[in-house]
Parts: structure tokens; C-alpha cells; sequence
């Protein structure tokens, strides 16, 4: 199958059209890091009590990082053709741009032979949904969106930012 865009295939469909998994073995291991963003809108009361640290389930940024860590380092079981990827490093960070509003952003880190885009990406949908799920009770309309991959760097491709 042919990527239109890029001009090349796509590499987890064979001659035939059928999925595959890729065969890394004989890339080299490089350092290779991707950030991903996303983030969760909710009324600015839920926002309030996260920030405070008062909803009723306790310390809710906390308990959504090590879900957001867990689903980084999970990430091929949950998604059918991702290599188990060795972490060798990964941050979360929790931040408020306006008062109705969570973003979570994700940087993995890993010297292997294909990069963590897709574990960054895991990473920050899960966290949303910890945080969702946890606050729930308080406001069942809040809002995932906008989960995009912000820079990745390493392997073949180099480095990838997102244009602002």
C-alpha cells in the first residue's frame, strides 16, 4: 500500500495488503523522544478542587501520572502492531491554561530500534481518562480532546516538530 503523502509505503501492510508487524531487528538502536499534549476541558469547579486537591478521591494528578507511566509502558498490548518498547525514561506533566481546563503533555525517552510515538500519545489518552474517570461523579461533561504528538527526534525520519 502506498502513503499518497509521503510517497513511500506503508510499512505494517505487506505486497498484499494485509497487516504485519514491522521488522526492526536490523535497524540500529538510536535515542529517540517524543512529546505528546493533550487535554481535558471540565467546569472550572472540577478544575478548582484537581488544583486543590480536594475531590474526594484524593490526590487525582498523582493517580493519573502513574496511569499515564502504566499505559507508556503497556503500550503494545493495547495497540495491535507496536513493538515492546524499552522506557528509559518518561515525564508528565499537569498543567492549567485557563480555569476549565487540564492539559497533560508526555515526553518518552528510549535508545531502541524504532521510536515512542505512539507510547507519548498512549500516554496522555490514558491520563485524560484517569482524570475523567476519577472526577466523574462531580462533572460528567467534561471533554478529551486535541491529543496530537508535539516533536518527535530519532531514527531514520529525524526530528518532527509540530508547527504552532
Amino acid at each position: 500500500m502506498v502513503d499518497e503523502k509521503r510517497g513511500g509505503t506503508l510499512t505494517h501492510f505487506d505486497a498484499e495488503g494485509q497487516a504485519r508487524m514491522v521488522d526492526v531487528g536490523d535497524k540500529p538502536a538510536t535515542h529517540r523522544r517524543a512529546t505528546a499534549e493533550g487535554r481535558i476541558t471540565m467546569a472550572p469547579e472540577t478544575a478548582a478542587a484537581i488544583r486543590a486537591g480536594t475531590s474526594r478521591k484524593g490526590d487525582v494528578l498523582g493517580v493519573a501520572r502513574i496511569a499515564a507511566i502504566q499505559a507508556a509502558k503497556r503500550t503494545d498490548m493495547l495497540i495491535p502492531l507496536c513493538h515492546q518498547v524499552p522506557i528509559s525514561g518518561l515525564e508528565v506533566a499537569w498543567d492549567f491554561p485557563d480555569t476549565a481546563c487540564l492539559r497533560c503533555s508526555v515526553t518518552v525517552r528510549t535508545q531502541y530500534a524504532t521510536g515512542v510515538e505512539m507510547e507519548a500519545l498512549t500516554a496522555v489518552g490514558i491520563g485524560l481518562l484517569t482524570v475523567y474517570d476519577m472526577c466523574k461523579a462531580m462533572d460528567r461533561g467534561m471533554v478529551i480532546e486535541g491529543i496530537r504528538l508535539l516533536h518527535k527526534e530519532g531514527g531514520r525520519s529525524g526530528t518532527w516538530d509540530r508547527a504552532q
